[in-house]
C-alpha cells in the first residue's frame, strides 16, 4: 500500500513537471497570464521547420598558417633581440617554412641556443652568405602543424558563434566539418546577405601611421620605400557616394584588435552612428603612449586591409577607447561593433555553399508531420483498445502521456524539433506500444495457467520488463552514436529516438503497472481482466 501510494506520488510529480514543461510550447499559452508563472524553454523548430539560411564555409588554412609563422618569427625576432642578437624581418616561404638573416656571423651559437628555447622552430639548412651573414631557413613540424590546425578549427567556430549569438539567431547548430569546412544552420534567419557579411567579415582591426612624406606618384607606380604599403581611403559621403584616395601606411601595425574588450555604437554631436571600441588595460597603455608620441600625425585605423579612416592625432588620448568613423548607416555600425566584440577570425572564410529554407515550406513540413503523427496515433490507438480492451485503454493512456513527456523533454533540455525528429517521434508512438504488447502477451500466458488476475500481472511485468530494458538499451546505444556523428537533422531524430525510448519505458512499465495495480486493489481476487 505504502509502495503504491509513492509510486503514484512519484508519477504526478512528474506529470506536473511535464505539462509545465510542454504547455509553453503550445501557441498562445507563452504569453498568457499561465505563462508567466510557467518556465521560459519551449521547443525550437530546426531550419527545415521553421525555414532559415544553410551555409557551408570553407577556411583558408594555408592563410591561418601564414599568419601564425609571421607572429612566430616576430617574437622569435623579440626573443633574439632581448639577447643583443639582431635578424633581418623573418620572411614566410611556405606554409611550415621561414627564411630570416642573422646579421652576425659571429652570434650564430647565441642563436641557434634562441632558437632551441623557442619551440617549436627547427632549423632545417644554413647558408653563410659573402659579407658574413648566415641565412636560415626555420621548419615547423607536421604535428605542430596538425595542433595549429584543430586550434585555428576551434577558434573559427567558437568566434563565429559568438558574432551569431549577438546577431539574436535562435538555436543556431555550428559545427566542424572534414575538410577544414564549418556547416551553419541559422533557423529562422531570412536575410542570407547580412548573415553572411556578419559571419564571414574575418574582422582583423589594425593600427597603423600614415606616411605623409611619400611622394604618391611614386607610389602609384610602385615605388616605395622599405616598411612601406600602398592603401586605399574610401570616404563613404551622406548622400551615399564614396571617393577613394591613395594612401601610403607603414606595414608594421602599432596596436591589433586583440586588445579589444568592448565596442559598441554611439551617436556623434551631428546623430551620425560611429563604433567606440574600448581597449584592455595592455592596450590602453600602448594606445595612450603611441598617441602621445605622434601627436600632429595620421595613424589609420584599418579593418581587413581596408582603411576606414585616418584622423590626425591631436594629443595623447588616455582612458583605452577609440571610435572608428566612416559614415555608418546603423545597421553597418552595428554589425561592425557585433564582429570586433565578437573577435577576429583566425583566418579568412569563403561560402562553399548557400541555401535557404522559406518559412512557407517549413510549415508545410509541419503540418503534414503533424497530419501524419496524428493518423498513426489515431490507428494504433483503435487497435489496442480493439484488440486489448481494457488494457488497450491503459496502453492507450499511458502512449498520451509518453507523447507529453517527449515534448517537455525538448523543452527543458533546449533542443531542437527537426523533421527527422518528427519521425523519431512516430517511430516511438509504435515503440512505446511494443512494450505494452509484450507485458500483455505475456499476462495472458499467465492467466491460461490459471493464475489470478493480480498474479497474472505482477508476473507478466516482472518476466517482461527485463526484455523490454535490453531491447531499448541497445536503441538507445544505437541513438547515441546517430547523436555523436550525425549533421542537424539526424541528431534531431537522435533526440527524440532517445527522449521518447526513457519516456515509453517509464510510462509502459512504472505508470501503467500503478493503473492495474489500482484496478486489481479495487476488485476482489476473482475480478477478470479484459486483456
Amino acid at each position: 500500500m505504502q509502495s503504491l501510494r509513492l509510486r503514484i506520488l512519484a508519477t504526478l510529480v512528474v506529470l506536473i513537471l511535464g505539462l509545465a514543461y510542454m504547455l509553453p510550447s503550445i501557441p498562445g499559452v507563452k504569453e498568457s497570464p499561465l505563462g508567466a508563472l510557467l518556465p521560459g524553454n519551449s521547443v525550437s523548430l530546426g531550419l527545415d521547420l521553421k525555414g532559415g539560411i544553410h551555409l557551408t564555409l570553407g577556411v583558408d588554412m594555408d592563410t591561418a598558417m601564414h599568419n601564425n609563422l609571421s607572429r612566430l618569427g616576430d617574437d622569435l625576432k623579440a626573443a633574439a633581440a632581448e639577447e643583443g642578437i639582431f635578424i633581418l624581418r623573418p620572411t614566410v616561404i611556405s606554409s611550415s617554412r621561414l627564411e630570416l638573416v642573422l646579421l652576425k656571423g659571429d652570434q650564430k651559437a647565441g642563436f641557434d641556443t634562441v632558437i632551441d628555447r623557442f619551440s617549436p622552430f627547427s632549423v632545417e639548412d644554413t647558408q653563410v652568405l659573402g659579407d658574413g651573414k648566415i641565412k636560415y631557413v626555420l621548419s615547423i613540424p607536421a604535428q605542430y602543424r596538425d595542433e595549429l590546425t584543430k586550434l585555428t578549427m576551434d577558434q573559427a567556430i567558437k568566434t563565429i558563434r559568438n558574432r551569431i549569438d549577438q546577431f539574436g539567431v535562435a538555436e543556431p547548430d555550428i559545427r566542424k566539418q572534414q575538410g577544414d569546412r564549418i556547416q551553419i544552420q541559422l533557423p529562422g534567419l531570412q536575410d542570407p546577405e547580412r548573415a553572411i557579411n556578419i559571419i564571414g567579415q574575418t574582422a582583423h582591426l589594425e593600427f597603423k601611421m600614415v606616411d605623409d612624406t611619400a611622394d604618391l606618384d611614386k607610389a602609384k607606380s610602385g615605388i616605395l620605400a622599405p616598411g612601406r604599403e600602398l592603401s586605399t581611403l574610401v570616404t563613404t559621403h551622406a548622400g551615399g557616394g564614396q571617393t577613394e584616395a591613395p594612401i601610403v601606411l607603414k606595414k608594421d601595425a602599432v596596436l591589433t584588435g586583440e586588445y579589444i574588450t568592448d565596442a559598441k555604437v554611439q551617436l556623434d554631436t551631428w546623430n551620425q552612428p560611429y563604433v567606440s571600441i574600448t581597449f584592455n588595460a595592455r592596450g590602453g597603455t600602448i594606445f595612450a603612449n603611441l598617441t602621445g608620441e605622434n601627436v600632429n600625425k595620421r595613424m589609420a585605423i584599418v579593418l581587413d586591409g581596408k582603411v576606414y579612416s585616418a584622423p590626425v592625432i591631436q594629443e595623447k588620448i588616455s582612458g583605452g577607447k577609440a571610435s572608428i568613423t566612416g559614415n555608418f548607416t546603423r545597421e553597418e555600425a552595428r554589425d561592425l561593433a557585433v564582429v570586433l566584440r565578437a573577435g577576429s577570425l583566425p583566418a579568412p572564410v569563403v561560402i562553399l555553399e548557400q541555401r535557404t529554407v522559406g518559412p512557407s515550406l517549413g510549415q508545410e513540413s509541419i503540418d503534414k508531420g503533424i497530419m501524419s503523427a496524428l493518423v498513426g496515433m489515431g490507428l494504433i490507438l483503435v487497435f489496442m483498445v480493439v484488440y486489448y480492451g481494457f488494457a488497450g485503454v491503459v496502453a492507450d493512456l499511458v502512449l498520451c502521456l509518453n507523447i507529453m513527456l517527449i515534448m517537455s523533454g525538448l523543452a527543458l533540455f533546449g533542443a531542437t524539433l527537426t523533421l527527422p525528429g518528427i519521425a523519431g517521434i512516430i517511430l516511438t508512438i509504435g515503440m512505446a506500444v511494443d512494450a505494452n504488447v509484450i507485458i500483455y502477451e505475456r499476462i495472458r500466458e499467465e492467466l491460461r495457467r490459471g493464475l489470478t488476475v493480480r498474479a497474472a500481472i505482477e508476473e507478466g511485468y516482472s518476466r517482461a520488463t527485463l526484455t523490454i530494458m535490453d531491447a531499448n538499451v541497445t536503441t538507445i546505444i544505437a541513438a547515441v552514436i546517430l547523436y555523436q556523428f550525425g549533421t542537424g537533422p539526424v541528431r534531431g531524430f537522435a533526440v527524440t529516438l532517445t527522449l521518447g525510448i526513457i519516456s515509453s519505458m517509464f510510462t509502459a512499465i512504472f505508470v501503467s503497472r500503478i493503473l492495474f495495480d489500482l484496478y486489481t486493489k479495487s476488485g476482489s481476487q476473482s475480478a477478470k481482466l479484459n486483456i
